[in-house]
């Protein structure tokens, strides 16, 4: 008998990008954030992707006390890997945003590959009350708002993480940032297997349609053959039908809050863990199994948990 596929769930359970308003639902405080991963983790996430808050107020920090507020307690609990944002917000500096990877040095982080228009502003239409003064302006300033990865700044982030061993899960909102990363694959910057987050429906990156990633599939196997580990993160209500298409051609896939507030049309999801599980139904429905910790190390040639800083 044939040996079941093995698929990679990862989750964003923090909802960086989005304002605690949007959702009564979206962790903030650091027991919150924990219990939110390590919930996610166990309804069968192998790899969580975690940002952290200002508690006093929602807003994105990327100020490692606030992750260590959280940090040592998810390792400690499970054996879940532990990816680190080097997104951040935006609005923040390259060196701002890499705080956390520099000082925790995790098994994995992410890594943007490109500039982009991040529009975030048609949230405005749907939601009209905030708590905070900050997230209605965090809204309305995506309109001009262009989210720098120049050449030089990725190329940072890989020198200054490659002493440390992390490993990076390349976000690609487009296909020009799948080009981006063959050139850094090319100057031995980067070396496989690669994995590769292919996002998608996100205002200034690419749509979300069947044909958009089976464009991205293409054009990813035709850059790197069997180099790289590719994974699905659809987002807002795309994440289950465009988590399902990459699926049955052969992705993993990427869930949580951080991506879409929504476990169904028009009803906001209670918690990342329940997105995991619905997740996993879909898998195992297609007659697949969900990867262990351990196997997406293996998959993704981790350092292991003992080699990080925290």
């Amino acid at each position: 008998m044939a040996t079941k596929r093995k698929v990679i769930i990862t989750c964003a359970p923090t909802g960086a990008i989005h304002t605690p308003s949007m959702s009564p639902y979206l962790p903030v405080t650091a027991q919150e954030i924990g219990d939110a991963a390590l919930a996610a983790a166990e309804a069968g996430a192998a790899i969580l992707h975690l940002h952290a808050r200002d508690p006093k107020d929602g807003r994105p920090s990327q100020e490692p006390a606030l992750f260590q507020e959280f940090l040592p307690r998810i390792k400690a609990e499970t054996d879940a890997v532990i990816n680190i944002t080097s997104g951040g917000s935006p609005h923040m500096t390259v060196e701002e945003r890499l705080k956390p990877a520099h000082h925790f040095k995790p098994e994995v982080a992410s890594l943007n590959m490109g500039s982009m228009n991040f529009g975030l502003y048609p949230m405005l239409g749907r939601f009209k009350e905030f708590r905070h003064d900050w997230e209605r302006q965090h809204l309305e300033n995506s309109r001009d708002l262009v989210f720098r990865n120049t050449f030089s700044d990725i190329e940072y982030i890989l020198t200054s993480c490659a002493a440390n061993g992390t490993r990076f899960e390349f976000e690609c909102y487009d296909i020009s940032h799948l080009y981006n990363l063959a050139h850094f694959v090319d100057r031995g910057l980067v070396k496989g297997p690669f994995f590769v987050q292919s996002v998608f429906g996100l205002l200034g990156g690419i749509g979300a349609h069947a044909e958009d990633l089976a464009h991205m599939k293409r054009t990813a196997d035709r850059l790197f053959g069997n180099d790289y580990v590719w994974s699905i993160l659809g987002a807002g209500r795309n994440q289950f039908p465009m988590g399902t298409l990459g699926i049955a051609q052969g992705s993993n896939v990427r869930v949580g809050l951080e991506d879409s507030l929504w476990i169904e049309p028009g009803k906001l999801a209670e918690s990342s863990a329940a997105q995991v599980v619905k997740m996993r139904q879909i898998i195992e429905g297609l007659s697949l199994d969900i990867a262990t910790p351990a196997e997406a190390r293996q998959m993704l040639a981790l350092k292991g948990a003992s080699e990080t800083n925290f």
